[in-house]
């Protein structure tokens, strides 16, 4: 999957809301999908990072993109119904919906996790995804060939000591992404993972502080799995956790 090709006009009249796309993988997916002819909706915490995203945007011509700053620890489902209410009436359908915006709190033996560092972590990785999914499910579902990606990790398939609080949210994002996949079965409305893998960001450099990062995929090398899964090529696959580096 990680040498698949779309064609340069795979995304064209598409319209895609990706989360974290201020910054690293979310930054780069966003930048590939307006390439690819596609209308991006950049949803993150830092306007400044956002519009950084939004000038590369424009400079390379592609349909201008909207902004909306929104921290995910503090957004409550009121926020995310305004945000469907929306982009129903701007764009009257949502054809793709990236969740990769995710924090990784700390590496720490599973008796030491503190209530505090658990409570944000799933309310960013976990509850977020939840409340947003649930509340643009109507303008996903006017679209016809509409798909959802949530980001999974490696350790969201199989559990690894110390990473307690980002590896239950990963194995609850895989569960809930099974079950949407598996009640939308019967409409065009697809649901997968994708496990990222060791790339180059900034979460990873925290994980791994005394690797060289230089050694890593960047993010734009592992793009084709992205694409592919937000192209109609992918309207058949739903359901799957796919690694965008396989081994």
């Amino acid at each position: 999957m990680s040498s698949y090709h779309v064609t340069e006009n795979a995304l064209e009249n598409k319209v895609i809301l990706v989360t974290g796309a201020g910054d690293g993988i979310g930054k780069e997916a966003a930048l590939q999908f307006a390439r690819h002819g596609a209308e991006v909706i950049l949803l993150g915490r830092t306007v400044e990072k956002l519009e950084a995203v939004y000038d590369t945007i424009i400079a390379e011509q592609g349909k201008e993109p909207a902004i909306v700053p929104l921290d995910l620890n503090g957004a409550t489902p009121t926020h995310y119904q305004q945000l469907a209410q929306t982009i129903k009436e701007q764009f009257g359908r949502l054809d793709g919906l990236l969740h990769n915006a995710s924090v990784l709190g700390n590496l720490r033996p599973f008796a030491q996790i503190p209530v505090e560092e658990w409570q944000h972590v799933m309310q960013v990785n976990l509850n977020s995804e939840f409340f947003m999914t649930q509340a643009l499910l109507e303008v996903l579902l006017l679209s016809e060939t509409a798909s959802v990606v949530f980001t999974s990790s490696g350790v969201g398939r199989q559990g690894r000591a110390y990473w307690g609080t980002y590896a239950i949210s990963k194995f609850a994002t895989e569960g809930m992404m099974q079950v949407l996949a598996d009640e939308y079965s019967s409409s065009g409305l697809r649901f997968n993972c994708i496990n990222p893998g060791a790339t180059r960001t900034s979460m990873r450099a925290k994980a791994y502080p005394g690797e060289d990062p230089m050694k890593l995929r960047t993010p734009a090398e592992i793009m084709p799995v992205y694409l592919y899964l937000m192209s109609d090529q992918s309207k058949d696959i739903s359901g799957q956790s796919l690694d965008a580096q396989p081994k």
